[in-house]
């Protein structure tokens, strides 16, 4: 697979963390003791350093996580899964989006999460590897992570679940509360709610592969978060509780960009690195 871009620049986590924060350009750039006019270069892609160091901390950001973002120098170690797991990137409107398949390699039963912009790459790695998919799992009902749903759900026979916290997106979607498991064979699935990005905004950790997977929609991103205009602190806090407590190994699977681990956005990621 090529090299997926990471998701977000430096521009998209201030203006993040500036909307959540509910600071206008004049409060923060008093706050952070520069000019309006300094803010102004920044906000439009200039990598001015001193500039972001200052503006690192009315934001709350990792001031050395940020610089490295805007220099463009740092990428997420991609983790190998010799089996049981593939990643989908799939053209989206100016984005892309990602989607997974988790399957137990002796009994062959597999759950979707998401489905990007298309299944078609999904069904086929279904029909290669003999998979029965038994669930189909929504981190949120966001048009570009269920834009193929109807058609996955059809062709699989498959059973759909979301959040009992999100909107419906399937006509026969089943809900669960937080703290649900499922298990495919040696396979376990926990749902965690890390909402704010949407109302049931749902994490689903599996153990029983290679390396434990915490598949997060847009809760977070490599080097980045989902944003949120009235729940951008609920969802900061859930992915800290979350998420980023899960073990240190725990491969992060975002809804858009990179993979990456749970040890890696502890130091590179803006919004938590300290």
């Amino acid at each position: 697979m090529p090299k997926i871009p990471i998701e977000d620049n430096f521009t998209d986590v201030l203006g993040k963390a500036q909307r959540g924060l509910h600071l206008s350009d004049h409060s923060l750039a008093a706050q952070a003791g520069v000019t309006l006019a300094a803010l102004a270069n920044v906000q439009s892609g200039r990598v001015d350093e001193a500039t972001l160091r200052s503006l690192a901390r009315p934001l709350h950001l990792g001031a050395d996580a940020l610089v490295a973002l805007a220099r463009r120098q740092w990428y997420p170690p991609q983790p190998s899964f010799p089996r049981g797991f593939a990643m989908f990137n799939t053209a989206y409107a100016e984005m892309t989006v990602n989607s997974f398949l988790v399957w137990d390699s002796r009994s062959r039963l597999a759950a979707a999460f998401d489905t990007g912009a298309t299944a078609s790459s999904m069904l086929d790695t279904i029909q290669a590897e003999h998979l029965t998919v038994r669930y189909i799992f929504l981190t949120h009902t966001h048009e570009d992570h269920t834009a193929d749903l109807d058609r996955l759900a059809r062709e699989t026979g498959a059973e759909v679940w979301a959040s009992e916290r999100e909107p419906a997106a399937h006509p026969g979607a089943r809900t669960f509360p937080e703290g649900a498991y499922f298990h495919l064979g040696a396979i376990a699935i926990k749902t965690l709610l890390t909402w704010g990005h949407s109302p049931g905004l749902t994490t689903y950790y599996i153990t029983g592969l290679n390396w434990p997977v915490a598949i997060v929609g847009d809760s977070l991103f490599a080097s980045s978060m989902g944003g949120s205009r009235e729940h951008y602190r609920e969802q900061h806090r859930n992915n800290v509780k979350k998420i980023l407590s899960l073990p240190a190994d725990t491969v992060i699977c975002a809804g858009h960009g990179p993979l990456t681990t749970v040890a890696q956005e502890k130091l590179h990621n803006p919004f938590f690195a300290s």
